[in-house]
C-alpha cells in the first residue's frame, strides 16, 4: 500500500511518503511478501514472450523482474517512475530487456496503445485519482491487450492479540492517506471502477496474507508510520513524543511469538482494452 512516488514525485502532487534510510529495503520485503501472487495473477494473464509490458510507478523495480522472465529475449519491459534515486537503483540490476524511465504515470509522454501489458500496483489508491491513472492506463495498452491493477483494502490490517499501539499506527497511517486524498480502501471498489470504465472480461482476485513474528513483514506497519512521520506529525495525528513510545510499544508487541496480524487484502483486477 505504498508506492515509490512521494518523495519521486507525487503523481497527484500531495503523496506523504518521505525519503528515509532503508526505504528500497522496505518496499522490497513488500514486494517479496506478495511474489508468489503476481506470479499467479501473471499466469492467468497469460504473459508471454515477446509481449510488450509496462509497470507504471514501478519504484525501485516493482514486478519488472517476472515480467522480464516471462517476455524473454523477444519481449520488452518498461518501469516507468518519477524517483531518479529509485530509478538508478534498478537500472543498475536491469536485464538487458528491461528499460527504466523517468516520467508521470498519471501523464506519460508515450505514445499510445504501445503495450501488450500495463500495471499499476499500490499507486490509485494512494496518489489519489484513481480514475485518472486508470485511464492512463488503457490509453497506453494496445486493443485487446490488459491492463492489471493491485490495489489494497485496509479493512483486514488487524493484529491477534489486538494492541492499542498497533491501532493507534494503523489510525495514523489510515489517516495521513485519507488527508492527502488517497483512498486505502480502493481495493473494495476497484473491480466496478474497472468495469465502468471499459475494460472487458474483467477479473476479480483477492490475496490477503498472514504475518508472524519470525516474517520479514513483522515490521510492516512500524516501517511504514516511519515513512510518513513527517506527515503523521503535522497533522497532528501523533505528537513526536508519542509517535516513538507508540512506535516502540507496537513493535515490542510485534515481535512476541503468539503475535500474528493479517496484511491489507490485495485486490489483483485485470482486463482487457476493447
Amino acid at each position: 500500500m505504498t508506492p515509490r512516488e512521494g518523495m519521486s514525485g507525487t503523481f497527484s502532487g500531495r503523496y506523504p511518503i518521505e525519503r528515509r534510510a532503508g526505504e528500497i529495503v522496505r518496499l522490497h520485503i513488500q514486494s517479496a511478501a506478495f511474489a508468489r501472487d503476481v506470479e499467479v495473477m501473471l499466469d492467468l494473464i497469460g504473459v508471454r514472450e515477446g509481449w510488450a509490458c509496462a509497470d507504471l510507478g514501478c519504484g525501485p523495480g516493482g514486478i519488472t523482474e517476472p515480467l522480464s522472465r516471462r517476455v524473454g529475449r523477444a519481449g520488452r519491459v518498461l518501469g516507468l517512475d518519477k524517483d531518479t534515486e529509485f530509478l538508478a537503483y534498478a537500472r543498475g540490476r536491469a536485464p538487458a530487456n528491461v528499460e527504466f524511465r523517468q516520467g508521470d504515470a498519471y501523464a506519460s509522454d508515450l505514445p499510445d496503445g504501445s503495450f501488450d501489458l500495463v500495471h499499476m500496483r499500490f499507486l490509485a489508491s494512494t496518489a489519489g485519482e484513481p480514475e485518472r491513472g486508470i485511464r492512463e492506463a488503457m490509453r497506453l495498452c494496445r486493443p485487446g491487450g490488459v491492463v492489471a491493477l493491485q490495489e489494497p483494502d485496509c479493512a483486514t490490517l488487524n493484529c491477534y492479540p489486538p494492541h492499542a499501539a498497533w491501532e493507534t499506527l494503523k489510525g495514523a497511517v489510515v489517516g495521513v492517506f485519507r488527508a492527502v486524498g488517497g483512498d486505502v480502501h480502493l481495493g473494495q471498489r476497484l473491480y466496478g471502477m474497472v468495469r465502468g470504465m471499459g475494460l472487458a472480461d474483467v477479473h476479480y482476485r483477492p490475496v490477503l496474507i498472514g504475518v508472524r513474528a519470525i516474517d520479514p513483514m513483522v515490521d510492516y506497519l512500524p516501517a511504514t508510520a516511519e515513512s510518513l512521520r513527517g506527515t503523521i506529525t503535522r497533522l497532528g495525528l501523533l505528537a513526536g513524543e508519542e509517535f516513538d513510545s507508540v512506535l516502540a510499544a507496537a513493535r515490542q508487541h510485534l515481535q512476541k511469538p503468539a503475535t500474528v496480524f493479517t496484511l491489507y487484502t490485495v485486490a489483483q483486477v485485470w482486463g482487457r482494452k476493447p
